[in-house]
């Protein structure tokens, strides 16, 4: 009998699925990153979009290129440990760690800023009642990561598009309503206003608008066909982000022009200015009268936009809040998902990766970290969170475009299933110009923000000090060197058997009781042609966990099922686990029936949802999906008898 054998694991992102995600991190960003470039860059806050943009262009390709190559969690640390070794690879992965905690600190940070503002609460939108709100936000969501709270991707997905759209008809309106090409001409004095030392500083600054180009990397072992899909998402996000960013700030300049500073402006009377001092609202704080702390919503407010100006500027707020929120969310799961790959590979103590034994989440580490971002908000300097993120993701994307020619110098034979654009001949091989000159730029910015900063050169090479003690002591207590990669066995959950083509496949889920009414219909219906019997129990991974983690208790619940169904049906019956993110499990039993040609899908009724509704999203989704008959099996109650429900592929 035909037979194929099905993974544990299952990718099942697609590009529209990758680049949304992607977005909604990239995307948010730009709600704190104009008012910090602004501050520095004054009129040539477009033209330094425009850079940064064009050395996100450069990065986005060494990304898609080692991701396609690689498609493994572990963005510029695993690119390294392929093209060099451990000791690299842990040092990417430690400029990533700061670029995490960093994103959580700032996300959380300008969240009350923006509520201020639609709420008419001046203080939120200055210290110390920021800080208190932006610590009580990474509290709250370090509390609900570690229990494992699952995301719902169509949420996210439906903000990401909400915030693109609102972002484009923003620069639409703009640039009928306030646009003004001479305003932006007036607005530049080179060499004065800005002067070259803050103009080359606002550019690595800049590069926190890119916030959020490691997700696709992160993700890859969650995508399907990923060698095509990889690549297209990030593509699609440096386009869509590109055109945001290439053309938002130049409304903003026009909505908010570079002016001169008197004696009695509100920002010389702050102490943000002296008399002469060329500024722009959009650089200034709140007490100062400026909108450095939520300068979209200031934009908003300067387009004049008649009876929808209210409606809009509470809509803009509030909208910008939610996507900070989520993004300070998303720091956390990426600090929470990198931790455990560190651990695995023995970068750091294993303590830090430990999974907390009923939620399955590596709540050390999430704590740990939350902490940190916790203290980098204490001081409530916005203008020092950004330039240390600037430092952590400038050594970041530099190691990755080093990882990129190196493997093209060293591994020119491997297959790349994706590769950059502007490839140099050299010596029989083609060596990769868009990471050269890229990692060339980064690693400039990296030495501009570390040398004319002095508080980020202390507290980044601190952090960089840090690592450096720890990897080597514990590389040491393990028996290991600092170079070879030695990563921790992790167990299959359950058997991986053979599937058998024309099975009866009876779907169930971990997290619920053994259904017996479900492998009693499923054996009778396998009776009629002597067909073997497939039992697919899901087990759901919190988002914050990665898709490969460790569930003792819930993958020692799902074994426990499937030995059930043995006991109950005999030899003829095989079956595995798999793991899924929240709302995936539907589309994986799709698939498995589909592949292994079921010829019926058997399924328990779920538990009535808080909103009444019969069936939940996974039942929802086979019947609209469904390959084969599908049977619904309700369990008998004490005093009800058992209740069929049945509907045929292609009829009623």
């Amino acid at each position: 009998m035909a037979e194929r054998r099905l993974h544990g694991l299952q990718r099942v992102l697609g590009v529209n699925a990758l680049f949304s995600t992607a977005y909604g991190n990239v995307g948010s960003s730009i709600y704190y990153a104009l008012g910090l470039v602004a501050s520095f860059a004054l009129g040539m806050t477009p033209v330094v979009f425009v850079i940064t943009g064009f050395i996100f262009y450069l990065t986005a390709a060494t990304y898609a290129e080692a991701t396609a190559m690689y498609p493994e969690a572990g963005g510029s640390s695993s690119f390294a440990r392929h093209a060099f070794n451990e000791f690299w690879s842990f040092f990417a992965a430690w400029a990533q760690m700061l670029n995490y905690t960093i994103t959580i600190a700032i996300s959380a940070f300008f969240v009350p800023h923006y509520l201020g503002g639609v709420l008419g609460i001046d203080a939120l939108r200055s210290s110390p009642a920021d800080v208190f709100v932006g610590i009580g936000a990474v509290a709250l969501l370090a509390f609900v990561n570690v229990r494992g709270a699952e995301e719902s991707a169509g949420v996210n997905i439906a903000l990401a598009v909400t915030d693109f759209m609102t972002q484009l008809v923003l620069v639409v309106v703009g640039l009928f309503l306030v646009f003004s090409p001479s305003t932006l001409v007036d607005n530049i004095q080179l060499g004065v206003a800005p002067t070259w030392k803050d103009f080359f500083l606002a550019i690595p600054v800049g590069m926190i608008a890119y916030t959020g180009i490691e997700t696709i990397s992160n993700m890859a072992e969650e995508a399907k066909d990923e060698t095509k899909t990889i690549p297209a998402a990030i593509n699609r996000v440096v386009i869509a982000v590109f055109a945001i960013y290439a053309l938002l700030p130049a409304v903003a300049l026009s909505a908010l022009p570079v002016f001169t500073a008197t004696a009695n402006s509100e920002a010389v009377k702050a102490g943000e200015a002296s008399p002469g001092d060329h500024v722009t609202l959009l650089g200034l704080t709140e007490k100062a009268g400026g909108y450095a702390g939520d300068p979209i919503l200031g934009v908003v407010k300067q387009i004049h936009l008649g009876v929808l100006q209210k409606p809009s500027e509470i809509y803009v707020g509030l909208l910008a809040a939610t996507i900070l929120f989520i993004a300070t969310n998303a720091g956390i799961i990426g600090v929470s998902r990198l931790v455990y790959s560190m651990g695995l590979h023995r970068q750091v103590p294993d303590r830090l990766r430990q999974l907390h034994p009923k939620y399955g989440t590596p709540w050390i580490g999430i704590l740990l970290f939350g902490a940190i971002a916790c203290v980098a908000m204490i001081p409530g300097k916005a203008d020092f969170l950004g330039n240390m993120y600037a430092f952590g993701a400038m050594l970041s994307f530099t190691v990755a475009h080093m990882s990129v020619v190196w493997l093209r110098w060293t591994k020119p034979d491997v297959e790349r299933p994706y590769t950059g654009p502007g490839n140099i001949p050299f010596r029989g091989r083609s060596l990769p110009g868009f990471a050269m000159f890229g990692g060339a730029f980064t690693g400039l910015a990296f030495l501009v923000v570390t040398f004319l900063h002095l508080d980020v050169a202390a507290a980044g090479v601190a952090w960089l000090a840090l690592g450096m003690l720890i990897y080597p002591v514990y590389r040491r207590r393990q028996g290991l060197d600092l170079v070879t990669t030695t990563k921790i066995a992790v167990p299959l959950p359950v058997t991986d058997r053979e599937a058998e083509y024309d099975s009866v496949l009876v779907a169930l889920d971990s997290s619920r009781p053994y259904a017996p009414g479900a492998l009693a219909t499923a054996v009778k219906v396998a009776a009629q042609r002597r067909r073997g019997i497939y039992v697919l129990v899901t087990i759901p991974v919190p988002q914050s966990s990665p898709l490969d983690a460790e569930l003792p208790e819930q993958e020692l619940a799902a074994q426990a099922m499937i030995e059930q169904a043995r006991l109950q049906g005999g030899r003829r019956v095989t079956g595995r686990t798999v793991k899924v993110r929240a709302g995936g499990a539907g589309k994986i039993i799709v698939d498995t029936a589909t592949t292994i040609r079921a010829r019926a899908i058997v399924m328990p009724l779920p538990p009535r949802t808080a909103a009444g509704t019969v069936f939940g999203k996974t039942v929802e989704t086979v019947l609209g999906k469904r390959p084969c008959r599908v049977i619904i099996q309700s369990e008998p109650a004490p005093i009800q008898t058992a209740a069929l429900k049945e509907t045929h592929a292609g009829s009623a």
